[in-house]
């Protein structure tokens, strides 16, 4: 019952991080936003700050997902509460970063409020919409770790990896990576804050792709044709035929 009640907490928080992070980027309803205006800065130790705050994000991320980390750490824990302390920090340390994040001022571009401007926006949240789809797409809670507490619940094994091709990863391998890039690039108003946390996400994003795609080859023998037929991130070509 405690790993049942672990992971739905972890989930729950992962769930208000996620609708928060949307907010955030989006500078919308929520209280502390990318640009908010309540505290800002420019001089070096903001810049320096912020990006800690996502580095610190980045290398939580990282190190967790590693297999090695996995082995080690469920030598500690029940493996079934793996993947939601993964998701339970992960979600911790983006409440972090909103919390402390300072605005930096300064428009690299403005589009306005018309027509562009709006097409921005709502490309934005195709963004999020493609993040959300992709994880149901795979196995939104496996990935997010309460089918794993579950199936512990009720004494099941979780089944074995199996190498399947979803819709959208037809058209690219990491959907959810361009989601997010959607989401953090495409707005009508850019800040200096914003291109910050653009930039660096969109680094941390070329990384972990490199680091994920390792571990799948090792994992899945079909990956490596599945790779020379897929384009990473941008849909360049044809998807993959539905019968495939």
């Amino acid at each position: 019952m405690f790993v049942f009640a672990y992971g739905v907490v972890a989930y729950v928080v992962f769930l208000l991080s996620f609708l928060y992070a949307i907010g955030f980027v989006e500078n919308w309803v929520v209280a502390r936003t990318i640009d908010g205006t309540t505290r800002v800065g420019g001089g070096l130790g903001v810049w320096l700050g912020n990006a800690f705050l996502l580095g610190l994000f980045a290398a939580q991320h990282s190190l967790m997902a590693r297999p090695g980390f996995k082995r080690a750490w469920t030598r500690i824990v029940p493996p079934a509460m793996e993947r939601s302390t993964f998701v339970l920090a992960s979600s911790l340390l983006l409440m972090l970063l909103f919390l402390f994040w300072t605005p930096i001022p300064g428009e690299v571009w403005n589009v306005g409020v018309n027509p562009v401007g709006f097409a921005f926006e709502m490309l934005s949240y195709v963004g999020w919409a493609i993040v959300l789809v992709a994880t149901f797409q795979l196995d939104h809670f496996e990935l997010f770790g309460l089918k794993q507490v579950f199936l512990h619940q009720r004494g099941e094994p979780l089944p074995e990896p199996r190498f399947e091709i979803p819709p959208l990863y037809r058209w690219v391998r990491h959907p959810i990576y361009l989601g997010f890039l959607l989401a953090f690039w495409s707005t009508p108003r850019m800040t200096l804050g914003h291109l910050l946390f653009a930039v660096l996400t969109t680094g941390y994003i070329l990384f972990a792709v490199r680091l994920e795609e390792h571990d799948l080859t090792s994992v899945h023998h079909e990956y490596r044709a599945y790779q020379a037929r897929v384009p990473m991130l941008l849909p360049l070509k044809p998807p993959l035929p539905a019968e495939e």
